[in-house]
């Protein structure tokens, strides 16, 4: 028997854990979704659960982030896209999360580990189009602005999910509204 087999078995139950979470949150949601429920789903007793897990917001903590690293994955097949293709790709994900991102938005207030999970996802978020921000050249409360309204923009879309064809509007009007890149004179 290998030394380790512990260690995996624990990794692999919660694994086993994370994944019936996720199945049942985006489906039922969050609220639905109790630990009697999931542990069955998972195939081990409630009690089991908190030798894993000290809480529901715990558990949706390791969910989001099963969730964000599958995107994080992802996300290189569009890095090198345009900021309007990033955004609507970025909305296209988490609109696959469902009532996830309500759940978040409303835990938020609630749950140290969700508010810590939030702010990371945010400056996460943020960072897809801070960059083409400072290079149009906006920079200080200007480019700080246009950061909060993209991220408002994309938290509106995924509250109200809307078509593909009003998402890539919406995201074509917020970054027609950046200013272009200033052009490198070549010329000297």
């Amino acid at each position: 028997m290998p030394r380790n087999r512990g260690l995996h078995d624990r990794e692999s139950k919660r694994d086993d854990i994370v994944a019936a979470a996720r199945a049942m949150f985006v489906s039922d949601g969050f609220d639905r979704a109790s630990i009697s429920r999931l542990a069955k789903a998972a195939g081990i007793t409630p009690n089991t659960v908190y030798w894993y897990f000290d809480d529901k917001d715990e558990i949706l903590v390791a969910v989001l982030e099963a969730i964000a690293a599958d995107d994080a994955a992802d996300y290189l097949n569009v890095a090198d896209h345009s900021l309007a293709d990033r955004l609507v790709w970025l909305v296209e994900r988490l609109q696959k999360a469902g009532p996830l991102v309500s759940t978040v938005h409303d835990r938020v207030a609630k749950s140290t580990a969700i508010e810590n999970w939030h702010n990371g996802f945010h400056f996460f978020a943020e960072s897809l189009f801070a960059a083409d921000i400072q290079k149009s050249g906006l920079s200080g409360a200007e480019a700080d602005a246009m950061l909060r309204i993209g991220t408002f923009v994309v938290e509106g879309l995924l509250t109200h999910a809307p078509s593909p064809e009003v998402v890539r509007s919406v995201i074509d009007r917020l970054v027609a509204a950046i200013p272009p890149m200033p052009s490198v004179d070549t010329a000297e």
